[in-house]
């Protein structure tokens, strides 16, 4: 069979959205200013679509360093990986500033989340290594465990218990050359539930594993001081590796991961995503100082974005609606819904109410759920929360009410 004939007649679960909903439902197009109102399709809506949990992707603090750096070194530097004529100073300082917000010896920065994190996992393992993973991981860690060629399972989501007989399944077979790597995150980016990293970490002691976790939503945002969800839970000290990213409370790009200084060295000459493609252009990198300084000092922004996420999640559930078991500004709607109820739910909120919402289906949920993932940020306003509360009722019930579209999430 050709093979483009063969792709073009199985697009997967995701691709089968393209014709009737590209533009729309998929790969929708949001204009203006990033702001907590932008324009969809002509319409003023309030957006909760956006990784900008701080609002520093305006912030005029980050805007002027942007293009202070933009003008000082142009997008063309560096010329080359890091490894062979990339190096700066400036890479050098963010690296020794995340390490110190981490609590961790050394940090490596990375260009990309997606990337880095796959290729992290590649670079940790060998073929006599075991790696356990939470089931609900993100497609990265999974990819990651895909591209290791040693062994691997995954765990119960949030199962403590499953992971510990998994962890004893794995002593009784691994060879004494076999380490293992226990990888879940710090919060969970579609459900907004955060990972149980201090029962995780308790269970080192007994099975003689590493912890890797993945903290691109909590980085930032978790903690009396953002420091994380191992801050937020007092086990950042328990987390061997730890990884966050700038895609989500700094509006930017690039991740980091940070640990012991020779686990960091041996990364930074093994770390395939890293050493074998051209470093971030130097504005990104002095940007993202700048980020990680107002995400220290700026706690305030922090504060603001909680009250947000604490209305939004209350006005939700008081009106009937399942947000699942989110304990993080991440905010869930799950609705019982085929294709057709769906997209008519999602009509309702954009066309007639403006409300912008993420869609989430199937394989990221289950077959007839709809969830919708709410993301507040610090410039939203009660008025805001008020706004959408209301319509997402107001659509309901041209379906038939919160009660008949909730689900068991």
């Amino acid at each position: 069979m050709d093979l483009f004939a063969k792709l073009e007649a199985s697009r997967g679960p995701l691709g089968e959205l393209a014709g009737r909903s590209h533009g729309v439902f998929a790969y929708p197009t949001l204009e203006g200013d990033i702001a907590n109102r932008m324009t969809y399709r002509g319409r003023r809506c309030v957006v909760w679509s956006l990784n900008n949990y701080l609002g520093l992707a305006n912030h005029p603090e980050i805007r002027r360093v942007d293009a202070e750096s933009s003008a000082r070194y142009g997008l063309a530097a560096p010329m080359g990986s890091r490894m062979m004529s990339g190096e700066t100073g400036e890479h050098a300082l963010l690296e020794r500033e995340l390490a110190e917000y981490a609590r961790k010896p050394d940090a490596l920065f990375l260009n990309y989340g997606y990337q880095g994190m796959a290729s992290l996992v590649d670079a940790l393992m060998s073929r006599h290594d075991w790696v356990l993973y939470d089931a609900h991981s993100h497609a990265c860690i999974i990819d990651g465990v895909r591209l290791q060629t040693g062994r691997h399972f995954a765990f119960a989501h949030n199962d403590v218990d499953h992971l510990e007989a998994l962890l004893r399944r794995v002593e009784e077979r691994r060879a004494p050359s076999g380490a293992v790597l226990v990888v879940t995150e710090g919060v969970f980016g579609m459900s907004g539930e955060q990972g149980r990293l201090t029962e995780i970490a308790a269970l080192k002691e007994r099975h003689g594993f590493r912890l890797l976790v993945d903290d691109a939503h909590g980085f930032g945002i978790m903690g009396p001081g953002g420091g994380g969800t191992g801050e937020e839970q007092s086990v950042q000290d328990g987390i061997d590796l730890y990884f966050g990213t700038f895609a989500k409370a700094g509006a930017s790009i690039g991740a980091f991961v940070a640990g012991p200084q020779g686990v960091i060295d041996h990364l930074r000459y093994t770390l395939r995503s890293q050493i074998f493609s051209k470093g971030l252009p130097l504005p990104i990198v002095s940007g993202n100082r700048k980020r990680l300084e107002l995400i220290r000092t700026r706690p305030e922004l922090r504060r603001a974005m909680w009250r947000i996420a604490h209305a939004l999640q209350s006005a939700l559930r008081e009106r009937g609606f399942d947000l699942g078991a989110t304990t993080t500004p991440i905010t869930p709607v799950f609705l019982e819904a085929a294709p057709e109820r769906a997209a008519r739910f999602l009509t309702v909120l954009r066309d007639q109410f403006g409300i912008f919402c993420s869609p989430v289906v199937y394989p990221v949920v289950p077959r007839g759920v709809l969830m919708l993932r709410l993301i507040p940020t610090c410039e939203h306003t009660l008025e805001d929360v008020a706004e959408t509360a209301a319509a997402f009722s107001r659509a309901a019930e041209e379906l038939g009410g919160p009660a008949e579209l909730a689900v068991a999430s």
